[in-house]
């Protein structure tokens, strides 16, 4: 597979989940207010994502600058590992993750630096873009997710399970965007498909094969 392919792979994401993200952020008031329920088990919102996975961050007022500055090393360290594979003409398999893991980080990545100073906030309001009143600065915005996929909601866990025990239990939780699609499809290919990614084309006279 080529470079020329893995950067049109990487564009489609990048316009998909940016125009999926720039939609919702005009179109959806914050939480449950904006919420569309395609199906009982397939909600579309607007959730916004300070810091990493499952809402995490690093605690402290530069925490997020320093997220974000880990960030775009870590995307500078995918495009190396891109490029390198292009040249040294790894199978498709590989080719078509590390191009999914880079389009999807490069996506949040948008979100962090620009959003901040491009869109207002989205609480009890739609948000306006190109706002004079943005809710935060560079390199401080926040993620927006919005595919929620409840397929077990408040399901009562038996008292003899630890920790949860008692508790209403819903299964999948977890809010997301194509960014994270995109990332979570790349690491599931490298993972399924690992013996074939990690081959090697070798070309012998006029034939190929893989080692």
């Amino acid at each position: 597979m080529s470079l020329r392919n893995s950067v049109l792979i990487i564009f489609l994401v990048l316009v998909i989940d940016q125009f999926s993200k720039i939609y919702v952020k005009t179109n959806f008031i914050y939480g449950e207010a904006g919420q569309i329920e395609v199906a009982n088990w397939f909600k579309l919102l607007l959730i916004e994502n300070e810091g990493m996975a499952w809402g995490a961050k690093i605690p402290g007022d530069y925490g997020k600058l320093i997220l974000t500055i880990f960030r775009i090393f870590a995307v500078g360290g995918i495009a190396y590992w891109l490029y390198d594979s292009s040249k040294k003409h790894s199978s498709n398999f590989l080719m078509v993750a590390i191009s999914l893991i880079f389009a999807g980080a490069v996506g949040n990545i948008i979100d962090s630096i620009f959003y901040g100073v491009v869109f207002d906030d989205s609480y009890n309001h739609l948000a306006v873009m190109f706002s004079e009143n943005p809710y935060g600065t560079w390199f401080h915005g926040k993620v927006v997710d919005m595919f929620y996929f409840p397929i077990i909601q408040d399901y009562p866990m038996p008292e003899w399970v630890p920790f949860i025990g008692g508790k209403p239990f819903t299964f999948f939780n977890a809010i997301f965007n194509v960014a994270d699609v995109a990332i979570s499809t790349g690491v599931g290919i490298l993972i399924v498909f690992n013996k074939k990614a990690f081959t090697k084309r070798v070309s012998i006279g006029t034939n190929e094969r893989f080692e």
